[in-house]
């Protein structure tokens, strides 16, 4: 019998303290993640961002510029784990209850 792999956690946490011009991308996985991309959707500015390596306990940082603090939107972060399988989490900046 075929048992399938067990579900895979994203390994962020977002920090949003200094939302909602920045927010940082912390790693709380146990494994490093390779090839780390990430890419702004919504209002205002925010540079994409490519990282080679984020390792365990590390952050990344991302700013919105000019964007209205209701709606900063979404980030899509893109990376591989070690054993080269590609991942795609869709972030949302603000929601309820998560503006300043």
């Amino acid at each position: 019998m075929h048992h399938p792999a067990p579900a895979y956690a994203v390994p962020f946490t977002i920090d949003r303290s200094q939302a909602p011009r920045r927010y940082d991308l912390v790693n709380t996985g146990d494994e490093p993640v390779d090839g780390l991309t990430l890419t702004h959707l919504g209002t205002g500015y925010s540079p994409p961002l490519a990282v080679h390596r984020l390792e365990p306990g590390r952050h990344l940082s991302v700013a919105v510029f000019g964007a209205d603090p209701q709606d900063t939107g979404a980030v899509i972060v893109r990376w591989r784990r070690p054993d080269r399988s590609e991942y795609l989490w869709r972030m949302s900046l603000v929601g309820p209850g998560l503006h300043p």
